[in-house]
């Protein structure tokens, strides 16, 4: 994926724009993710996830952190649908527990997971909120990882299964689907670098799990197609921005470590997905570390299903180079290093540090990542409408005399939704904007020492208070302009 060859509109160059206007059809909303904010890990007759075991693992999250409480969605369901309401939301984008739906990833359905679901989508619904639902946001039962994980091909048929299950339950009431979110990170960071659950570290089962993952996505859109017909579907891919070092003696080593990173990081997933088969300089690349034959006839049909809209996931950007083999090799990849890698067949590509300003997270600001990404996807796949899915920030937030003032991310989106604004400008299909995250909540491998919310949670007290990114969202939908 080349984007440094786009042009970028004219505006203020610091995208600190205000008063632009969106269309009055273009969804405005919030997202979260089961794990990280339901608790109740026991209730109910839900089952055992891999985050269930890796958080309880010693030494893998900050501070010995667990999702088992997290933001107690599932206890405040109304108290937090109605938030939901006071905040204008007009979309709200949550994932579906599959071990709350099955304990142990096969067979019937746990009705008191399927009531859960029903409630909030009734709820969404009753209050004028879009619901829309992501069938796996990482939170695989464990007994399927006991049984091999992503890298067993049977977990993508009992995917299979959980889809129509839900679907059979839901898919009279919920408008839009989403088959997977970030499966980079679910088989990358989860069987290559260990930095997440199951916290494997061997490259082969990573590209193992990312054909498993795109093969659970296909079956569960032709699952869709038949059991919920009138629902539009999705996937949600986390985009790596890539840029080379400026300056380099040798530019075409660099171009060499772009191209790389964006076959596993990016291709991996659009190419399947969207236009058939693997890439072919990917299988080159990791030859020496699969053969592929996981790979069987059918499964590029399977893959490739026809979709409504691409979700895109946007943070921050990331600079490559070839490493020389000499210096340290640097890893600022902005993903939490344990000592594997997320980069099978590519470990002489390091990550170099990029200029600030940062957020918490450590990851730069760069709004002009987010429209380069969003004109290059558009331009490469014209007739594919797109919907950012998740963009927002994590910064120090303290509430303070009641409020917390959080400039920084208020800022942050300004400049992110002025980036989307000038994509509709130049003719990009752009459906809608959902930020990340509703709630503060549990930031998978750094555990609650990371806030992203536009609500602040207390997680002694569980006390809500909307933060004034919170606010400024309100007004933005509100009125479908950036306020000044």
């Amino acid at each position: 994926m080349t984007l440094e060859s786009h042009v970028l509109t004219q505006g203020s160059p610091d995208y600190r724009d205000a008063g632009l206007e969106f269309p009055a059809d273009f969804l405005l909303g919030a997202a979260t993710a089961a794990y990280q904010i339901e608790g109740a890990a026991t209730a109910d007759g839900r089952g055992p996830s891999i985050w269930d075991t890796f958080s309880a693992t010693p030494g893998k999250i900050v501070g010995g952190d667990t999702g088992a409480v997290a933001d107690d969605h599932y206890n405040r369901l109304e108290s937090d649908l109605d938030l939901m309401a006071e905040l204008g939301l007009e979309a709200y984008r949550f994932s579906i527990s599959w071990p709350r739906i099955q304990p142990t990833g096969s067979g019937p359905a746990n009705e008191a997971g399927l009531a859960f679901y029903r409630r909030l989508v009734d709820g969404l619904v009753a209050r004028g909120i879009r619901p829309i639902a992501t069938l796996y946001h990482w939170d695989l039962p464990q007994t399927l990882e006991d049984a091999g994980g992503w890298t067993n091909r049977e977990t993508a048929h009992r995917f299979e299964e959980y889809t129509r299950l839900v679907a059979g339950a839901l898919g009279d009431r919920v408008p839009v689907w989403t088959t997977l979110n970030e499966p980079w990170c679910s088989a990358f960071l989860g069987y290559g670098s260990g930095a997440h659950a199951p916290g494997r570290t061997d490259g082969a089962a990573a590209l193992r799990a990312l054909h498993h993952l795109n093969l659970a996505h296909g079956l569960a859109v032709r699952v869709l197609r038949e059991v919920a017909p009138q629902a539009e579907i999705s996937v949600t891919l986390n985009f790596h921005v890539l840029r080379s070092e400026d300056g380099a003696a040798d530019s075409s080593a660099n171009d060499e470590a772009v191209r790389r990173i964006d076959a596993l990081a990016n291709r991996s997933f659009t190419q399947p997905m969207l236009v058939g088969g693997y890439p072919a300089d990917l299988l080159e690349d990791t030859a020496s570390v699969t053969d592929w034959s996981f790979v069987l006839p059918g499964d590029v049909d399977i893959i490739r299903q026809p979709l409504d809209f691409l979700g895109v996931n946007y943070y921050s950007t990331a600079r490559v180079r070839m490493w020389d083999g000499v210096q340290p090799r640097q890893r600022a990849d902005g993903h939490k290093d344990v000592g594997g890698s997320a980069w099978p067949g590519s470990e002489d590509v390091e990550f170099l540090p990029q200029e600030g300003p940062y957020t918490a997270m450590g990851w730069n600001i760069a709004p002009d990542g987010l429209e380069e990404l969003l004109l290059a996807l558009s331009s490469e796949h014209p007739d594919l409408p797109l919907m950012i899915t998740e963009n927002g920030s994590a910064f120090e937030d303290e509430v303070v005399d009641g409020r917390v003032h959080d400039e920084d991310r208020v800022d942050y989106l300004r400049r992110h939704f002025t980036a989307a604004h000038r994509v509709l400008q130049q003719g990009v299909d752009l459906r809608g904007y959902l930020v990340w995250s509703l709630l503060d909540n549990f930031e998978w491998g750094y555990g609650y020492s990371k806030r992203f919310g536009i609500v602040h949670v207390d997680y002694d007290t569980q006390k809500r208070t909307v933060k004034d990114s919170g606010r400024w969202l309100a007004r933005l939908i509100e009125g479908h302009v950036i306020p000044e």
